[in-house]
């Protein structure tokens, strides 16, 4: 059931997802709103929902429960936007996979998007988007080594690399829930129309920012072999029933076809990382001069990514 006035969607008993702009966090923890009660934060969207994700928490836990802890699919900008102030407010441990803290913990950037991927406006609005990794140093710590998720037992963390190094999904197997952050979307990340519609379509991760796509179609692979019931994204409505697992079977098995770029920087040489972040880029592509088409075209995504910028992103201050 979902709140319209919040865009808040229960799932099951215990995990809700809230819809800030164009990507998704989730609350992990039955909601009581008179008694504390455990629950954990996965993911802090955008810069602008600080509030709105603080004010859905002591609606749904009480003014004074802060969760047990933050746990992070990623750290990309729209991932982590709202964490400064969060952490302002709670002063919880943040856990993310260790080949993800070099880009938490201020050692390394996020190697540029790829606005050369060929697909949608999104996509090509991407230079725009910030690539500069953030500091958490001492709030954020790596996931155990066991697979166990802190705050929430009978979940595991699978790791899901391709869109970032150190990215992770997270699995129930009891009723097969799956929160995929950005190695799977449930809606076509790179298109205008999609973004704003919300329109439901099981698709790979945003292409302009992946980075290793022989990765990425390992990790869809290895997330098909769940069959979950439930798939819960960072970007697109959830998928259930039967139909999810078939359509994630089908994606995982023509990976190549349905998600790859056919061209990217990224596509036939991925970019090389290790413990202490990136330590290889693929070369940019060659500079080629703009017919004047393209140039027109330029600067229709200019308009939409303005109105894009300003219709998802108003209260987000600029870096």
């Amino acid at each position: 059931m979902q709140d319209d006035e919040h865009d808040i969607e229960e799932l099951t008993s215990d995990l809700a997802r809230l819809r800030i702009a164009f990507v998704n966090v989730y609350f992990v923890g039955a909601e009581r709103k008179r008694t504390a009660t455990p629950w954990v934060l996965v993911d802090a969207g955008l810069t602008s929902g600080a509030a709105q994700i603080l004010g859905i928490a002591a609606e749904r836990y009480g003014p004074e429960v802060k969760p047990s802890a933050v746990i992070l699919t990623h750290g990309h900008f729209d991932h982590v936007g709202a964490l400064e102030a969060l952490l302002g407010v709670w002063d919880v441990p943040v856990y993310a996979h260790a080949l993800e803290l070099p880009f938490l913990t201020g050692r390394s950037d996020y190697p540029p998007p790829d606005p050369t991927v060929g697909r949608g406006l999104v996509a090509r609005l991407s230079p725009a988007y910030p690539e500069r990794g953030t500091d958490f140093t001492g709030r954020v710590q790596p996931l155990p080594g066991d697979g166990t998720v802190p705050g929430m037992p009978g979940w595991r963390w699978v790791h899901t690399p391709g869109h970032s190094p150190g990215h992770v999904s997270l699995f129930r197997d009891a009723d097969r829930t799956l929160v995929a952050g950005d190695a799977i979307c449930t809606t076509r990340q790179d298109s205008v129309f999609s973004v704003v519609t919300q329109r439901k379509e099981l698709n790979g991760p945003p292409a302009y920012f992946t980075i290793d796509w022989d990765k990425a179609r390992q990790s869809a692979q290895a997330l098909a072999a769940l069959q979950p019931s439930i798939i819960a994204t960072g970007h697109g409505e959830p998928m259930t029933g039967a139909a999810a697992a078939e359509a994630l079977a089908a994606l995982a098995a023509d990976f190549d076809r349905q998600a790859r770029p056919r061209k990217g920087r990224y596509v036939s040489q991925p970019v090389a990382t290790d413990e202490d972040g990136v330590v290889m880029l693929p070369p940019p592509p060659r500079e080629r001069r703009l017919p004047w088409g393209t140039m027109s075209g330029v600067a229709a995504a200019a308009v939409a990514g303005t109105w894009l910028y300003r219709r998802f992103n108003r209260r987000t201050p600029t870096s």
